[in-house]
């Protein structure tokens, strides 16, 4: 079968790098699937114009119920949706998105959650379609076989200390959006470090909102202590994350955070802001530290450099978090089984 896969491929981006492992699923299972950007499309007629004017499409996907699963409405073929994180976080508060999320869970034939917590949100919010939504978490493995050169790492954005072996770095991985709330920590953290220079801040990820963008870089231009990288492939941010002292989320909404769950892997300590999305995946103190407040993360943080036993506890159990519940096998097994439900008449 020839299967159109909708989803936001920003470069860089969570989004991007689940879309890629979830069609090597599909192709590995012997099918033919065609990735196409979400914004490439003005409309539903737009997608429906495209899969008639190439017959031998069977079958689509989507990742976002709104911006993506939207422009499946009009197709003449069956239709599986995976829930972004924002939609249901966010986008279900907009009554008109709400309503078109609606009627794309009523025509898809199945629905995937990321957690167990997302879809519980979504039967509340949206038309009640239990038994089409699946709760499979996202497939994690990290390799890191690139190596990076960290001082240079760290003086291309900005770091002029001349000790750089001895910083400890907190490593805020997102992409420049409000939602991801990068400046959350910003005037807290900066006034640790000020306190304590061997603390900094760094944030690193794309681009996406170009307004948003010039925002944080002006605020990181005037703040000592925080620094902005730009945003690196997969193998060089994995690399990255095995060089800093913690990776970090301060995210107002999460759907599943695949940095935390890459850090976690690579045994690195998490610091995450408490929001549902997060919480279904950091254990506080157990896998990772959660925090509700920028004093607050200060305080987690002071914990997690001077007390050796509970940096090697989240970390071991982060990795072994990792491997139990998020496993590759396991998810390729139900998106391949899934994919075949658009087969059945």
């Amino acid at each position: 079968m020839k299967l159109l896969f909708l989803a936001c491929l920003s470069p860089k981006t969570g989004n991007h790098t689940t879309a890629e492992r979830i069609r090597s699923y599909i192709e590995s299972a012997g099918h033919t699937c065609e990735l196409r950007d979400a914004e490439e499309f003005q409309s539903p007629a737009d997608v429906a114009d495209l899969l008639a004017r190439s017959p031998p499409f069977g079958g689509a996907m989507a990742i976002h119920l709104f911006r993506a699963g939207r422009l499946l409405l009009d197709i003449q073929v069956p239709f599986g949706v995976i829930f972004g994180g924002t939609d249901i976080n966010e986008d279900v508060k907009v009554e008109q998105k709400r309503a078109v999320m609606e009627q794309v869970l009523l025509k898809a034939r199945f629905a995937v959650a990321f957690t167990d917590k997302l879809k519980e949100e979504a039967e509340i919010f949206l038309v009640s379609q239990s038994n089409k939504i699946y709760v499979q978490p996202q497939g994690i493995q990290t390799e890191v076989n690139q190596k990076i050169c960290w001082t240079e790492f760290l003086r291309s954005s900005g770091v002029r200390s001349e000790h750089v072996d001895d910083l400890r770095v907190f490593l805020l991985v997102c992409g420049l959006r409000r939602v991801k709330d990068p400046l959350y920590l910003v005037r807290v953290f900066s006034a640790w470090h000020c306190e304590n220079q061997r603390n900094v801040l760094m944030i690193i990820g794309p681009k996406i909102d170009p307004v948003f963008t010039a925002e944080v870089e002006a605020v990181v231009n005037r703040t000592t202590g925080v620094f902005l990288a730009q945003g690196r492939s997969q193998q060089e941010l994995h690399a990255a994350m095995t060089h800093c002292f913690a990776v970090v989320n301060s995210s107002v909404s999460e759907g599943m955070s695949a940095a935390i769950l890459e850090a976690m892997d690579l045994r690195v300590p998490v610091l995450a802001r408490n929001i549902p999305g997060n919480a279904a995946v950091v254990q506080h103190e157990v896998t990772g530290l959660l925090y509700s407040s920028p004093q607050e993360f200060v305080h987690q943080s002071q914990r997690l450099l001077s007390d050796h036993d509970l940096r090697e506890r989240v970390v071991r159990n982060g990795k072994v978090y990792v491997e139990e519940h998020h496993s590759l096998k396991r998810e390729r097994e139900t998106y391949q089984r899934l994919v075949d439900t658009l087969l059945s008449v």
